[in-house]
């Protein structure tokens, strides 16, 4: 008589449907639980699996296999290139604006409108990305904020009034090309879901199947390649800081060793040319909502709906309080010492620690889930930026610094991880500009406070701005950390016997 048995554990006369055309696989060992019952076996094509054995130590691919993946350097170069001048905006017009008026008030205001005006269209922006695509709103942007900041350098220059200044501002900001998040949701389609045009051709072609016979199929199956998301968004964090290392450095060198306007200028063309050059690469741009799979409801809806998207909001306007102070205070205090130039040293350091620890976040495999890790670096954050107003020496104040972008690196790459598991593919740039909008309108703010702060008390005061956001950003992750979950869970397991359907017994 034959023996009975199912599918999942060896020959027999029952088959799940799901698995119907799968190729059969080794049996699976059945040992013995507590009790003397017998553990069932799962199928290895049960969905999410994919977890490591416990007790063995989780395995990331790691860069490697990250810049390997087909079509990535297609956008990266050009990315790189496009997002350099973001960080040279708000030190460039802080530096020009202190110039023509002698005020770091006056300076910090000109800048918390600009940084305002893009956290307000910035998600707006992500939004028009996901529904019309990434060209069709980058290229109109980039002349803008092209034409925004040639006039705003003009009207410092001629000594116009405050409010000219704001009138100039505020499109420059509004049009700031979101090439950050733009990047971030080319990586998201490319490794997560399929959704792009090279991850859908890569999955007509076969390349991203779910068969589990082969190790080279796995290795392309869309289960391993959303395994490099958190690698992704850690390569992404070190070269945001790797472009803040760089960019204030020369917006400073410009306008203390060639003109004060030299730094603004220069971000106008590296963005014209940089972003126009993005734009050109749209083989590799995400799929628009339009053609999206999923109910219209959910793909007319805000990713600011989702509550963990407001969460990271708040969360994030407080690494923007640490942007913005750190950027004004920094420049207050060289000034202080009579020592301007280091002013781009000091915040390249800060900016070269939140590098440094971008490039270990995405090297390590985690243990921990990702809200822990947020509300850790959170905590170390805070902590470190509690010192910063007592500091009054370049070598201490350097020192605090560098661990202030050592614990700000995890923060960023842990929210930008979160988010992408909050909502579905038809919002995603827009949750990721809520988020860069979010550092920037906390950096408007710090910016301005910070400013008024400098000229009123000195350059230490400035100083407390980052350790204010820094604990409100903590107390709320910390009170309102359960709405981080994401909606839909990755493991799905299914039980009974409802779904398997009879076959015939050889």
């Amino acid at each position: 008589m034959a023996a009975v048995a199912f599918p999942s554990v060896g020959p027999g006369i029952y088959r799940s449907s799901a698995q119907e055309d799968s190729p059969r696989l080794p049996p699976y060992p059945r040992g013995a639980l507590p009790g003397g019952r017998k553990a069932r076996a799962v199928s290895r094509n049960t969905v999410g699996t994919d977890a490591p054995p416990r007790g063995s130590a989780p395995s990331r691919p790691g860069y490697g296999q990250l810049l390997r993946t087909p079509g990535a350097w297609t956008f990266l170069l050009p990315g790189f290139a496009a997002r350099q001048p973001f960080a040279m905006l708000t030190i460039g017009i802080v530096l020009l604006v202190r110039h023509t008026t002698g005020s770091y008030g006056s300076a910090g205001a000109v800048a918390a409108v600009t940084g305002v005006s893009m956290a307000l269209f910035a998600p707006r922006s992500g939004r028009l990305a996901d529904r019309f695509g990434q060209r069709a709103v980058l290229v109109p942007g980039v002349l803008v904020h092209t034409g925004s900041a040639v006039a705003l350098t003009a009207l410092a220059l001629a000594h116009a009034p405050l409010w000219a200044l704001f009138a100039a501002a505020v499109p420059t900001g509004a049009s700031v090309p979101q090439i950050g998040p733009m990047v971030r949701a080319r990586w998201a389609a490319l490794l997560g879901t399929g959704s792009g045009p090279a991850g859908q051709a890569r999955i007509e072609s076969g390349t991203g199947s779910t068969d589990t016979s082969s190790a080279s199929d796995a290795a392309s199956s869309p289960s391993s390649l959303s395994s490099l998301l958190p690698t992704a968004a850690a390569f992404e964090s070190v070269t945001d800081e790797f472009t803040f290392v760089i960019g204030p450095v020369l917006a400073t060198a410009l306008c203390t060793g060639v003109h004060p306007a030299a730094g603004l200028i220069a971000e106008a063309a590296l963005t014209l040319a940089g972003g126009l050059l993005f734009a050109a690469q749209h083989g590799t741009q995400p799929r628009t909502a339009r053609h999206e799979a999923g109910a219209p409801a959910e793909r007319g809806r805000s990713a600011l709906s989702v509550p963990g998207v407001r969460v990271l909001a708040v969360a994030f306007l407080g690494i923007g309080s640490v942007f913005g102070g750190m950027q004004v205070s920094l420049t207050a205090f060289t000034e202080e010492i009579g020592a301007p130039g280091m002013n781009g040293v000091l915040y390249g350091i800060f900016a070269a620690g939140n590098m440094l620890a971008g490039i270990v976040c995405g090297a390590i495999a985690w243990k921990t889930g990702p809200r822990r890790r947020l509300i850790a670096g959170y905590s170390g954050l805070t902590l470190v930026a509690s010192s910063l107003w007592s500091v009054h020496s370049v070598p201490l104040l350097a020192g605090l610094g560098l661990l202030v972008g050592l614990c700000i690196a995890p923060a960023l790459i842990t929210g930008y991880t979160l988010v992408e598991s909050l909502v579905p593919a038809s919002v995603r740039t827009e949750a990721f500009t809520w988020l860069t909008g979010a550092v920037a309108l906390g950096q408007a703010a710090a910016v301005t406070v910070a400013g008024q702060l400098a000229d009123a008390h000195g350059a230490s005061a400035g100083f407390a701005v980052p350790l204010i956001g820094t604990v409100a950003a903590l107390a709320t992750l910390v009170l309102l950390r359960s709405r981080l979950a994401p909606k839909h869970p990755e493991r799905v397991a299914a039980r009974g016997m409802s779904h398997r359907v009879p076959m015939a017994v050889d």
